[in-house]
C-alpha cells in the first residue's frame, strides 16, 4: 500500500539527508524513512517538494536514481503533461555519442537553474507590482521564451539544425521584447478591469 507523499514530506528539510528508497526485482519502491512501499508518482511529488532522495537497486545495491527519474519523466509525458518538445527530444538524442555530449549535462544543468531563478524573479517583481491580482497561470509564456532560448543554445551545438528561429539575433530579441511589451499590455489591460469591478 502507497502512504501519500504528504505524510511522508510534512517535515521536509533541506538539511536532512536524502530518502534512500529502494526498488526491488518486482519493481515496487520501498522508502526506508517511512517504512513504507511508495510509487513513482510519490517521488514525482517529493522532487516538487524539494526532499532529496536516491533510490537503490534492492539485490545489487547500484545507485539507480537517474534511471528512476528518467523514468518519472516518461511517466509524466505519457499523461499528457508534454513539457519536452520533439525537436529538443530529437536535438538531445542526437548530442549522445557525439563530441559534445561531455558539455551538455552542464550546459542543461545551468539552462534549469537560470529558468528557475528568472521564474522566481518574474513571479516576485509582479507580485510587487500588482499584488495579488498577478495571473499565476501565465508562467507559460516565460516558459515558450526559455524554451526559444534553449533552442537557440542547442543550435550552437548543432551545426545543421534548421530550428524555426530567425537567423539573425537582432530580429530574435526584438521579437522577444515585441511579446514582452504585448504581455504587459495584456497585463495593464486585466488590471484595469479589476479595478473596475
Amino acid at each position: 500500500m502507497s502512504v501519500p507523499v504528504e505524510a511522508i514530506t510534512e517535515t521536509a528539510d533541506a538539511d536532512k539527508p536524502p530518502v534512500v528508497v529502494k526498488k526491488y526485482a518486482n519493481r515496487r519502491l520501498y522508502n526506508t524513512e517511512s517504512s513504507s512501499y511508495i510509487t513513482l508518482d510519490n517521488l514525482a511529488d517529493m522532487v516538487r517538494l524539494g526532499r532529496d532522495f536516491v533510490v537503490y537497486d534492492a539485490k545489487s545495491g547500484d545507485d539507480i536514481t537517474r534511471g528512476v527519474l528518467t523514468q518519472i519523466i516518461v511517466e509524466e509525458e505519457g499523461k499528457g503533461q508534454n513539457l519536452l518538445p520533439t525537436n529538443f527530444l530529437r536535438q538531445l538524442i542526437g548530442l549522445y555519442g557525439g563530441s559534445m555530449q561531455g558539455l551538455v549535462p552542464k550546459y542543461l544543468e545551468h539552462a534549469m537553474t537560470s529558468f528557475a531563478e528568472q521564474q522566481e524573479q518574474i513571479r516576485t517583481a509582479m507580485q510587487k507590482t500588482m499584488g495579488t491580482l498577478f495571473p499565476f497561470g501565465n508562467i507559460e509564456e516565460v516558459g515558450r521564451q526559455n524554451m526559444a532560448m534553449m533552442e537557440r543554445a542547442f543550435s550552437m551545438f548543432t551545426p545543421f539544425y534548421r530550428g524555426a528561429e530567425p537567423a539573425n539575433q537582432a530580429d530574435s530579441q526584438q521579437s522577444e521584447i515585441e511579446a514582452l511589451k504585448a504581455e504587459n499590455e495584456r497585463l495593464r489591460q486585466e488590471l484595469a478591469a479589476a479595478k473596475a469591478r
